[in-house]
């Protein structure tokens, strides 16, 4: 087990490489144990947040699938929180709204009910992203709230997470909470301090103090020093969006967004690689590429193309057009646009008809969920 916590602590800082081969050997020694469930349980999420923290979702959605498989043959069943995160964060990277909205209450519930034993702070993170994105910062306050007020809680996610800060710093604002926003910062900055020798909390230091004090430059270095792929995507559009609101900031603004939407794009989150392209295209700048929504593998291989499954698919939720476009960073009129043709490809006459017809589309929910 040491060489298991080893491993996590090194996907922790970010020391990836590191944490394959310290993992290559805790397989290799359990291959012959049958018996130790919980050292392959917990081998396989560590060997999930890996890959997950590679870029590589699908990888890292497959090993916490069998995570969870494990974890139930075994009766583990504390283990499903950190499983269920990983899979929660890969579907909201990919776009795949509707199976990370399955998790949003269940790993709410298990970290306001103190049911998440290894990593409290980051199932409730998961959840609190998943509930900002449904509903808005408010939507997630009493998440929010809690992590950056609890002390245990908050230097737990600071020293795991390395796009936490920002975000946390983010969303505080959001809620119009300025003392809260300041006080993420002191704490990552407080934590670096003590840590001069990982490059991972520094750098997530560095760009909540950026956000903080609105200084692109400063942002601009911490995307720099992440060590995160997805972090450092996420450092470049916020130092895009600071350097937009500067009178002469256009080209500064539309160079970090360019290589936001690159780095979203190597980093497997499509949906986040969108919502750049929708701030460039604000910038009278038109991406060849553009990003697809990770729509159900079902659906993406009939008549509808993958923006028409992600309509399809929030429609059936029940979301409006003005929602769906929010959540897939185009206009309602687009939306609708799309919707018609969706009538036309599955033969139906309404909204209620569509829902219908989706939920019988091949793989269109379960398919998924092995899968700001």
């Amino acid at each position: 087990m040491a060489k298991l916590w080893h491993a996590a602590l090194l996907v922790r800082i970010r020391d990836l490489p590191s944490a394959a081969r310290v993992l290559a050997d805790v397989d290799e020694r359990t291959a012959a144990r049958p018996e130790a469930g919980g050292i392959v349980t917990a081998s396989l999420l560590c060997a999930a947040d890996l890959a997950f923290a590679k870029g590589d979702v699908d990888t890292a959605v497959d090993l916490a699938g069998k995570g969870v498989d494990q974890a139930q043959r075994t009766g583990l069943h504390h283990f499903l929180p950190d499983a269920h995160t990983v899979m929660a964060l890969s579907a909201l990277r990919q776009g795949n709204m509707s199976v990370s909205a399955e998790f949003a209450n269940q790993l709410r519930d298990c970290a306001l009910l103190g049911q998440t034993v290894h990593r409290p702070s980051q199932c409730a993170w998961a959840a609190a992203q998943l509930l900002e994105v449904q509903g808005g910062a408010a939507s997630a306050a009493q998440l929010i709230v809690g992590i950056v007020t609890d002390d245990q809680l908050l230097l737990e996610l600071l020293a795991s997470q390395p796009a936490a800060a920002a975000w946390l710093v983010r969303a505080t604002r959001q809620l119009g909470d300025e003392a809260l926003a300041r006080r993420v910062v002191s704490v990552a900055s407080a934590l670096a301090a003590r840590n001069r020798g990982l490059r991972s909390v520094a750098a997530a230091a560095m760009h909540a103090a950026g956000l903080l004090e609105l200084n692109p430059e400063r942002v601009v270095a911490a995307a720099a020093s992440h060590l995160d792929p997805w972090a450092a995507a996420s450092a470049r559009e916020d130092a895009g969006k600071l350097f937009a609101v500067r009178p002469a900031g256009r080209e500064q603004a539309v160079e970090a967004l360019e290589s936001a939407a690159d780095g979203y794009a190597d980093a497997a989150a499509p949906r986040d690689a969108r919502r750049v392209v929708s701030r460039l295209r604000s910038l009278g700048v038109r991406r060849g590429r553009y990003p697809q929504h990770a729509g159900q593998d079902g659906v993406s291989r009939s008549a509808l193309t993958h923006t028409e499954a992600a309509v399809a698919e929030l429609v059936s939720q029940g979301f409006t057009n003005s929602q769906v476009g929010e959540r897939l960073f185009i206009s309602g009129h687009t939306v609708a646009f799309h919707l018609k043709k969706i009538f036309r490809k599955m033969n139906v006459a309404s909204r209620v008809e569509l829902t219908r017809a989706w939920s019988q589309v091949p793989s269109a929910a379960a398919g998924g969920a092995q899968a700001r």
